[in-house]
């Protein structure tokens, strides 16, 4: 008898164990639902068969249950959550079939290693290396925390450099215009003349040619 993965030769009968062995045969089809009704059962032993279709979620009724062997087959679909309600299970084998979807992460399921779920392409989620889509981890509380000061730091800089731009701009027009009606510094009033007579003349060369652009 296999039992718990391991082969163990019975000389006598016991009658405390409650054991379905029927492994390393040629069964085919579904796993009889009718089998998650036998409360007693202790162990189950399904491997090495030709069985498809999905796991019945009426196994989740075992609850004596403390071993489950149902590698080397052709089962398919996802593994019922129901299965992480059995406390007593000690030892599971899902290897080798076509399972698929997330490995459920609650209760006794996430107790067992990667050798319990392994050769199933399908299957993703821990304990197993292969990401669920979608498992992106969402950002920290301390990165958006972070991030947050850190434009807010960078908004600030931003603000006080235009601030110190707009400021010396008004105070040189300030002392420009004291300057003006104080009529000192030379230089800079010298300065302000030059400016304002070639404006006006850059603003009577432009005055020309427009009156020279309508006359054509």
């Amino acid at each position: 008898m296999m039992m718990k993965g391991l082969e163990v030769e019975l000389v006598r009968i016991l009658t405390f164990l409650t054991i379905i062995d029927l492994s390393c045969n040629s069964f085919q089809g579904n796993i009889p639902e009718v089998i998650g009704h036998l409360h007693s059962l202790v162990g189950l032993n399904l491997s090495h068969n030709h069985l498809t279709g999905s796991i019945p979620p009426t196994l989740g009724n075992l609850t004596n249950l403390e071993w489950l062997d149902l590698s080397s087959n052709k089962l398919s679909w996802v593994i019922p959550r129901k299965l992480g309600d059995l406390a007593s299970l000690g030892y599971l084998n899902l290897s080798k079939n076509q399972l698929i979807g997330r490995i459920p992460q609650d209760k006794q399921l996430s107790t067992f290693s990667m050798d319990s779920f392994s050769g199933n392409p399908g299957l993703c989620g821990t304990p197993l290396p292969k990401a669920c889509p979608g498992n992106a981890q969402p950002p920290s509380p301390s990165s958006l925390l972070t991030f947050d000061y850190e434009g807010h730091e960078s908004w600030f800089n931003q603000k006080i450099v235009w601030m110190g731009y707009a400021s010396g701009i008004v105070i040189g027009i300030s002392i420009a215009y004291i300057a003006f009606e104080m009529g000192r510094p030379k230089w800079l009033m010298q300065g302000v003349r030059m400016l304002e007579s070639r404006a006006a003349e850059w603003i009577e060369k432009s005055k020309r040619k427009a009156i020279k652009f309508h006359g054509q």
